[in-house]
């Protein structure tokens, strides 16, 4: 994709990303997950955005394209910890929207966020996606990720 800018999100940007965290939430898990509230985005992401940009341990990033927001990757450093005793850089959420994808913009994101990781000397990089995200899944493991955990639920 020509003119593709990956930047630092800013204060500034956090109307788009709100919008695209809300088109994520509509997209992955109202279609996947029944008792997700997917009115989050309205209430909280604001909050969840600003909060992420104050952080030391924590990133946002934006694609930028001819001067417009087309996609973001947010994520956070953890541990290490006595019980995993491991510095964990997760990838929090990333969306990239439909008419920008297949052009290498989550590439550029996930790319960014590995550079980002290293320099903080995270040993193990995670990212959580639903199962029947089929298409998520098979992007994570062209980057290089293998799966490691299943989580199974049962609704009562």
């Amino acid at each position: 994709m020509e003119h593709l800018r990956i930047t630092t999100a800013r204060e500034g940007d956090v109307g788009a990303l709100v919008g695209l965290i809300s088109s994520l939430f509509q997209e992955d898990a109202g279609v996947r997950d029944p008792h997700t509230n997917l009115s989050w985005p309205a209430d909280h992401a604001r909050g969840h955005f600003l909060g992420l940009l104050d952080k030391d341990d924590a990133l946002c990033l934006v694609a930028r394209s001819g001067g417009e927001i087309v996609g973001y990757l947010a994520g956070y450093g953890r541990g290490p910890y006595a019980l995993r005793p491991v510095r964990v850089a997760e990838l929090q959420s990333m969306y990239v929207r439909k008419a920008e994808r297949g052009q290498g913009v989550g590439t550029r994101l996930v790319e960014g966020f590995l550079v980002w990781a290293r320099d903080r000397d995270a040993e193990q990089v995670s990212v959580t996606a639903y199962a029947a995200n089929e298409r998520a899944i098979h992007f994570y493991e062209r980057m290089g990720f293998e799966p490691r955990n299943v989580s199974l639920e049962l609704g009562l």
